[in-house]
């Protein structure tokens, strides 16, 4: 009876003291309810919520490889860079230049390779672009990506940024949304608004994984996103950790004057922060390009605001904060599509980014900065 009693009574304070709470798991309770209730009657399959899940996993491993630079940026540098998004627009259409140049090469008009077949002059099926036919374009696409965007992003530093780093976080922030529509019109003038494809979608390789009860789509590209990104994040982890670099950068982030007082040469660990977070940056651009098969002008920038939500809802600073919180963001995306149409599936990415700050204000890995 006592036992009884201190349930009840710690469910009436749980009630009134956490009123958010109890709503919240009553909803999620509901939900799960749903799915396991479609699941058992067949109208839902568990090959479609494997697609969901392989989806929603290639959408968080690029929107995590991005977050890694943007977080980088924020811990070190202290400042939102509203740009971010641009430099994988930018780092995107670098990489894919060279990989229509290299797979159209003496079959088309060098400038219609060159601005990625702006205005019709050369179609991605012509040139049979894919990672299984034409590889080394793809491959020295991905690394002209990275490269592309790094040159970029040091160029901007030391130009804009650079004279005007003692200003302060706001001043730096409007200066890089400055610097984002800068980009943006200048990608407008060179590659036109167009949005084109890419790559020869029928000629991609592809494998049907078996499930119980149907089968879920792997493709080449999906793999080659796989391996690309989790690699570049054990590379990011090895460096942060193991390397003195590395400490150099976590030591900065924590405290920039304890660092430069320590001797730490703080205008190198910059300096490395922009290439390690722009070399990230387009090749995350190049892959989502690979991916989605398209690329326009504002890709990158419509891509920011879910970077942004996964870099606050990591944990602002920390490196796995933004790699958790991408996976995070790219799961809900897709799986949301279960109970609601799947054009406000970036809605509900959002919506979860609240529900979780809601609970745990300061994100998944608070407190962890750089590291």
């Amino acid at each position: 009876m006592d036992g009884v009693n201190e349930t009840y009574s710690r469910g009436r304070r749980l009630v009134v003291e956490r009123p958010l709470l109890v709503v919240v798991g009553l909803f999620a309770a509901l939900l799960v309810v749903d799915f396991v209730s479609r699941l058992l009657s067949g109208d839902l399959l568990v090959s479609d919520i494997g697609s969901l899940v392989w989806s929603g996993l290639m959408r968080g491993l690029i929107i995590g490889l991005a977050g890694i630079g943007l977080s980088m940026t924020y811990s070190i540098l202290n400042f939102a860079n509203f740009s971010h998004g641009d430099y994988i627009t930018s780092g995107a259409f670098a990489g894919w230049a060279v990989t229509y140049l290299v797979s159209g090469l003496g079959q088309s008009s060098l400038p219609g390779l060159l601005l990625v077949g702006a205005g019709g002059t050369v179609y991605a099926s012509d040139l049979n672009i894919t990672i299984a036919t034409t590889p080394v374009a793809v491959v020295l696409g991905l690394i002209l990506a990275g490269l592309g965007t790094i040159a970029l992003a040091l160029f901007i530093d030391r130009v804009v940024y650079k004279p005007m780093r003692d200003a302060g976080g706001i001043t730096l922030l409007i200066t890089s949304v400055g610097v984002a529509f800068m980009l943006r019109y200048l990608i407008v003038f060179v590659f036109s608004t167009q949005n084109r494809g890419t790559t020869a979608s029928q000629e991609i390789p592809s494998w049907q994984l078996l499930l119980w009860d149907g089968t879920v789509p792997v493709t080449a590209h999906d793999f080659t996103l796989l391996v690309s990104t989790v690699g570049l994040m054990l590379g990011v982890h090895v460096l942060l950790q193991r390397t003195k670099l590395g400490k150099a950068m976590r030591a900065m982030a924590d405290n920039e004057d304890l660092a430069r007082i320590t001797g730490i040469p703080t205008e190198r660990v910059i300096r490395w922060t922009w290439i390690i977070g722009g070399g990230l940056t387009g090749v995350a651009g190049y892959l989502m390009v690979l991916w989605t098969g398209t690329i326009d002008f504002q890709f990158g920038w419509l891509l920011l605001l879910p970077i942004f939500a996964a870099v606050i809802l990591g944990g602002i600073g920390s490196i796995y904060g933004a790699i958790l919180g991408g996976l995070v963001i790219g799961l809900t995306w897709d799986l949301a599509i279960i109970w609601i149409p799947g054009e406000f599936g970036r809605a509900a990415a959002f919506g979860m980014m609240i529900l979780i700050l809601l609970f745990k204000p300061q994100g998944l890995f608070a407190g962890r900065t750089t590291a």
